[in-house]
């Protein structure tokens, strides 16, 4: 009787995650990729068919009839949209290799720090969450502009001579994404790091190896798990990022996140936005699958 008190309590907690994600991920795809399978038209909703329940089967035939595949050959055959896919996988990768970069010495340097320090540091990290994002992104409008803080820093410090401008240009975006996502690259590499034995490097020590050999062939290893979680924390969701680029950026070069807004909300075509938006999530599921595949084998070495 215990046994099975036991094994009911075991499937509701299993159970109640699942239904978490199929009422607010499944369902709203399921229904976005309805809408990307209509036609465009001028109405409230502005697509058809809409299915009504009520009509019973007919009704359902009627609507799988009415689907169509023509909003993704669209897509395919206008070079708008795979510039705008091909410009956010650039940009979200580029951003992606910087935040590594920076990111790993900040999350190594917390990890070494003593413990009063090594907590402060984190708060520091985490301390820009306080913010609103949008307003932490209004703000760089104001750094950024050609008598801005920036450009004054520059200048002071001898590195130009006359302000330039940092606005409506692919910099401006990169500084914005680098520093909106820092945090997420920082805090998984600093979980990773601070779980890495120092009896490994003490005894690589003894042993003759340099630190900085060490650092190549334990610690960096070892920290990898944080590397690639820090590295998806980022990538996704800079790929279909929208306030950042359409802030910062130039409307000459649209990221996937400005093409989907301008056809959602300005052009009202809600089946190109929708298959838009299934097509990113297609793209997205490589790199999740990927990062799952590496996680359940290094699950299954230890």
């Amino acid at each position: 009787m215990a046994r099975r008190q036991n094994a009911g309590g075991t499937f509701v907690v299993v159970l109640v995650p699942y239904l978490w994600l199929a009422a607010l991920f499944l369902v709203p795809c399921l229904i976005i990729l309805k809408i990307s399978l209509s036609q465009t038209a001028i109405a409230q909703p502005p697509y058809t068919p809409v299915y009504d329940f009520a009509v019973g089967w007919a009704g359902f035939k009627e609507f799988i009839s009415g689907l169509s595949f023509q909003n993704y050959s669209a897509l395919a055959q206008d070079t708008i949209y795979l510039s705008s896919y091909l410009k956010s996988l650039q940009v979200a990768a580029v951003s992606t290799a910087i935040l590594l970069v920076i990111g790993y010495p900040l999350a190594y340097g917390i990890s070494r720090a003593t413990g009063r320090w090594q907590a402060l540091l984190v708060l520091l990290v985490i301390l820009p969450f306080w913010t609103s994002f949008l307003i932490r992104v209004y703000a760089w409008i104001t750094i950024l502009q050609t008598d801005g803080l920036f450009n004054r820093a520059l200048q002071a410090l001898g590195i130009i001579s006359a302000p330039v401008a940092w606005l409506a240009s692919d910099t401006a975006v990169y500084i914005g994404i680098v520093y909106s996502y820092l945090p997420f690259m920082v805090l998984p590499l600093y979980a990773s790091l601070q779980h890495v034995d120092d009896s490994l490097l003490e005894a690589a020590a003894d042993l003759g190896c340099r630190r900085w050999k060490a650092f190549w062939k334990i610690t960096v290893p070892l920290s990898l798990p944080g590397a690639i979680a820090g590295a998806l924390l980022c990538f996704i969701p800079v790929v279909g990022e929208f306030v950042i680029p359409d802030l910062l950026g130039s409307s000459s070069s649209m990221m996937i996140g400005q093409t989907l807004w301008t056809e959602f909300f300005s052009n009202k075509d809600w089946p190109i936005a929708g298959a838009i938006a299934i097509v990113l999530l297609i793209v997205l599921v490589g790199p999740i699958a990927g990062f799952e595949f590496i996680r359940a084998r290094d699950l299954k070495g230890r």
